[in-house]
């Protein structure tokens, strides 16, 4: 072997793997293909300052954004079966587990915390798409419960952000019962006459969508989000039509009724604000009042 296989040839593949690796300073739109500095985009919540283009954030991200001074309490992700069904396509399926959990740094697609948005307490669940593409797992439907279950114990509304391909094919009919399991969380919250609000984030499809993704109270979603069951070109087959621009993004939801509010990722936090200060109104006042002290003399 040459001196150029052994010695340059490797150097030159290393400063080419370097800079395709994530430490890059600049990440380019995948709408409009501007190059973007990443503080830049991060200060600007993941949206683009060309084309307003809204890129997918970590549950880190949207939480800081979310609570006042991103002061927060991260609750712990429920322990499940790591492997029920030993599954196993290209890897197995631990396998697949220890590198999503190496690459986002979080346990399982979803996160919960609790906080106050603008002194309103609230209990926030968030799914990442980054992990095993947000996938609906027992995990994630043990953290709904658990998420609902605090938003019961702590008589806060329970806002979801959800982002996913759907159920997790790994857990099989397992993930799908997540979808009862989720239908009964949001049914607690109802019981309970507390606010149950739905964020709709790119993409959020499968079983999320057929489940606890469009049970809210009030469905809210950014901007050009995907929202659907089955995908596009899996409609187009089956019905032999071409599909209108559009289909199966926010803006068109809205226009059919099926999402309440298209809003922007700047204007999520004051939106949610708003709309939880006026829901927990009646409540917030009969706690105020049961707090007064009697008249004096009167215990």
């Amino acid at each position: 072997m040459s001196w150029l296989s052994r010695v340059v040839r490797p150097k030159i593949q290393a400063v080419l793997r370097k800079r395709d690796t994530g430490d890059s300073l600049w990440q380019k739109c995948p709408a409009c293909d501007q190059m973007i500095f990443h503080r830049e985009l991060s200060d600007n919540l993941g949206v683009c300052p060309g084309c307003d283009h809204h890129m997918r954030i970590t549950p880190q991200d949207r939480f800081n954004a979310l609570f006042d001074n991103a002061h927060y309490e991260m609750l712990p992700t429920p322990q499940v079966m790591a492997d029920p069904l030993k599954f196993r396509d290209q890897k197995k399926y631990p396998d697949r587990l220890r590198e999503a959990r190496h690459n986002t740094g979080r346990d399982e697609a979803m996160s919960v915390a609790q906080g106050e948005i603008d002194t309103l307490p609230a209990t926030v669940a968030i799914q990442d798409f980054a992990f095993m593409g947000g996938s609906m797992g027992m995990a994630v439907g043990e953290s709904l419960v658990m998420a609902a279950e605090r938003a019961l114990k702590d008589t806060t509304p329970l806002v979801v952000f959800t982002a996913a391909g759907g159920a997790r094919m790994q857990e099989g009919m397992l993930s799908l019962m997540q979808m009862a399991r989720g239908t009964i969380a949001v049914q607690m919250m109802r019981e309970a006459a507390l606010p149950y609000i739905v964020v709709l984030t790119d993409p959020t499809t499968g079983g999320v969508t057929a489940s606890y993704g469009m049970l809210g109270d009030i469905h809210i979603a950014e901007p050009n989000a995907l929202i659907g069951f089955a995908g596009q070109r899996v409609i187009e087959q089956t019905i032999r039509e071409q599909l209108p621009e559009g289909f199966q993004r926010a803006e068109m939801l809205q226009s059919q009724g099926m999402v309440d509010m298209v809003v922007h990722r700047h204007d999520m936090r004051a939106t949610l604000s708003r709309i939880l200060q006026m829901l927990m109104y009646d409540r917030r006042r009969h706690k105020a009042a049961t707090a007064l002290p009697g008249p004096a003399g009167v215990r």
